[in-house]
């Protein structure tokens, strides 16, 4: 149940990329073996903002190159709070199933592999993350992703509500 959080404007951002994984591929024919490569690269300000790419080419920095466009294309924004996420969130994207729970000041992130990329890349500080089924890069970043985006803002959640953002922290 993604929503809208799509980031329209690109071109104030300050985005740094990082490649979470990258995969030699090779094909078979009657001439011998052909190599290319798969990137999978994550981009994020930071500061909430964050997407993934895709790139494969023949050669590795092009194939980061291509996955960073990408990655720039289908940016979406996350709220933080104090350096966490509002609440407990869980997602699914193939054989990955992926938990993230907000944590206290100072946890640092706790996550493995390309969740912890993701979440770095974000800007989230202080995490518990837990992956269950599939390890694979490519399936971990995108239910990464999938569960970030399902995150809401307490003023969303109020406005939804139709209550204030107090309500919602005191529970009244």
């Amino acid at each position: 149940m993604a929503k809208n959080n799509k980031v329209k404007n690109t071109n104030d951002l300050d985005l740094k990329d990082r490649l979470v994984a990258i995969n030699r591929v090779t094909k078979v024919t009657k001439g011998g073996r052909a190599f290319s490569f798969a990137a999978i690269v994550v981009v994020g300000d930071g500061n909430g903002v964050i997407g993934w790419g895709l790139g494969k080419a023949n050669e590795v920095t092009a194939a980061i190159a291509k996955g960073v466009e990408t990655a720039k294309k289908n940016l979406i924004k996350v709220p933080l709070h104090n350096g966490t996420i509002p609440h407990e969130v869980a997602a699914k994207f193939g054989g990955s199933r992926i938990f993230l729970k907000p944590a206290s000041e100072g946890t640092g992130a706790k996550a493995g592999g390309a969740m912890r990329a993701v979440l770095e890349s974000v800007g989230i500080k202080d995490v518990l993350a837990k992956s269950k089924g599939s390890s694979n890069p490519h399936n971990l970043v995108k239910a990464t992703i999938a569960a970030l985006d399902e995150l809401r803002s307490p003023a969303q959640v109020a406005q939804a509500r139709g209550i204030s953002v107090e309500k919602v922290f005191n529970g009244k």
